[in-house]
């Protein structure tokens, strides 16, 4: 917990000479079932900012932590940290390079780290609606709780979907698919439904509910965890 916390502090200091477009706080709770049954509390954040006055680069980094005791002892532990430069070839299509951490120990990830080029296109932009497709090859490199390491290539298939019910409340479905070029049955899915509501210009309510699918989990773990987090939103 301690070292997201320093992350996050960091990242707020150095926010004003970064000239951050969107600086977002996540608080809320957690019911988590599959390798993690557990009621707690969830934190995220995601800082996105231009990089040129032309809008044309741009970076953006987010993370989310889940952490629980039970009885005085963890219960459930989990760490996403991610960063992303993108470059827009056009207003429909970019390229992007990204670099993404997780740690999952009772999914019996101790640490898993992907990087890799990519490409993003714009397939509907409409009034209320948008869709985006992104394709990249990724490196993986893996170790799990019991001390194994393996590295490998990887696609990574993603699909998001935004819809506007009004001006600032909207409904997001992502879609995740990252599969091993090495060995045909290890692939993970990964999906994100979530609404977001304002209540005021700088908090919101948001609901979400997480799938985590991973096909060949390390021996003595479940295939699918479901994570649902109800929370506040902070813009900055």
């Amino acid at each position: 917990m301690r070292p997201f916390v320093v992350i996050s502090a960091l990242i707020v200091a150095a926010a004003p000479s970064l000239h951050a477009q969107k600086l977002a706080f996540d608080l809320g709770f957690v019911d988590a079932t599959g390798n993690s049954d557990v009621t707690n509390f969830n934190l995220g954040e995601k800082l996105t900012w231009k990089l040129d006055g032309a809008g044309r680069w741009a970076f953006t980094q987010g993370a989310k932590m889940l952490y629980g005791e039970t009885g005085g002892s963890r219960s459930t532990e989990s760490y996403d940290v991610n960063g992303r430069l993108e470059y827009a070839l056009s207003p429909r299509i970019g390229t992007f390079g990204f670099v993404a951490f997780q740690r999952d120990p009772f999914a019996g990830v101790a640490s898993r780290w992907s990087a890799g080029p990519g490409v993003a296109i714009g397939l509907l932009r409409g009034p209320r609606d948008t869709l985006g497709l992104e394709v990249a090859i990724t490196s993986q490199r893996e170790r799990s709780t019991a001390g194994v390491s393996r590295s490998f290539a990887a696609t990574r298939t993603a699909a998001l979907f935004k819809h506007a019910f009004a001006t600032t409340a909207f409904f997001t479905q992502g879609l995740e698919w990252l599969a091993n070029l090495e060995t045909s049955d290890d692939y993970r899915l990964n999906s994100e439904s979530a609404v977001t509501a304002p209540i005021s210009k700088q908090i919101a309510l948001r609901l979400a509910y997480l799938i985590r699918f991973d096909n060949l989990p390390e021996p003595g773990f479940e295939k699918t965890d479901r994570i649902l987090t109800t929370g506040v939103q902070i813009a900055m």
